[in-house]
């Protein structure tokens, strides 16, 4: 029997970092700046409440930092999550100048330009039609912003964690590289465990399974993917327990 379709009331949408800028880029690109905003705002459209993790790969990338062995890990992670909140005020301003409601919300407290991560506060901003955008991961270093996503979507009890992806879905190997990759429209979590498939990290995908947090992989550069999905369409790759 297949799968039912996820509750789309409230969506976790990740973002990585690089989704705010041009491939093998940096910073903060305006015009994919716009492409992000204008998709979100089409989402909200719908009637759907939207909670956004950012990523920081853009500015920062902590665990490349530390790999050269000059600084630490824990403070080379703590300035990727500084990262994330820059993407994260940028997209709140963006959002802001076309008219929708949202606020940022930090894991690292940083009163003068984000509210600090409060779950009830939150989950009242979703109920008002307000995105929520959320930074610096979990406040905490050694853990990914997929590890974020996952933890903040069981928080906030949201019906799905779309994860932006450069492709359309989860494939048997890269499908940039290897012409004879397969595209799956539904995995396990088990599943893409065992398969070793390249989708999110262990921490996240075991937060998910254990959560039954549906996952679906899609290609963000898509016109209309998050709405899409707002409506109970389905695309890309879903993952389940």
């Amino acid at each position: 029997m297949a799968y039912a379709a996820p509750s789309t009331k409230r969506i976790l949408l990740k973002l990585s970092g690089e989704s705010f800028c041009k491939p093998g880029g940096f910073g903060i690109e305006p015009a994919e700046l716009d492409w992000i905003a204008c998709e979100v705002k089409e989402a909200v459209a719908t009637g759907a409440q939207l909670a956004v993790v950012v990523g920081g790969g853009n500015i920062i990338r902590g665990a490349e930092l530390a790999a050269q062995g000059h600084i630490a890990q824990a403070t080379a992670d703590h300035m990727g999550m500084l990262g994330t909140v820059i993407n994260a005020l940028a997209l709140k301003e963006k959002l802001g100048s076309m008219g929708v409601d949202c606020r940022v919300q930090s894991a690292i407290e940083i009163r003068a330009v984000a509210e600090p991560f409060i779950r009830g506060r939150a989950l009242r901003h979703l109920e008002k039609g307000r995105v929520v955008i959320l930074a610096a991961g979990t406040g905490n270093p050694f853990f990914t912003t997929d590890t974020c996503a996952a933890l903040r979507a069981t928080e906030l009890e949201c019906g799905v964690l779309m994860k932006a992806t450069k492709v359309d879905g989860v494939y048997s190997a890269d499908p940039r590289r290897d012409k004879s990759a397969v595209r799956y429209d539904e995995l396990t979590f088990g599943e893409a465990l065992s398969k070793r498939l390249r989708v999110m990290d262990m921490t996240a995908l075991a937060m998910c399974s254990e959560n039954r947090i549906p996952v679906i992989v899609f290609d963000f550069k898509q016109p209309g993917n998050i709405a899409r999905v707002a409506r109970g369409e389905r695309i890309g790759t879903l993952l389940h327990s």
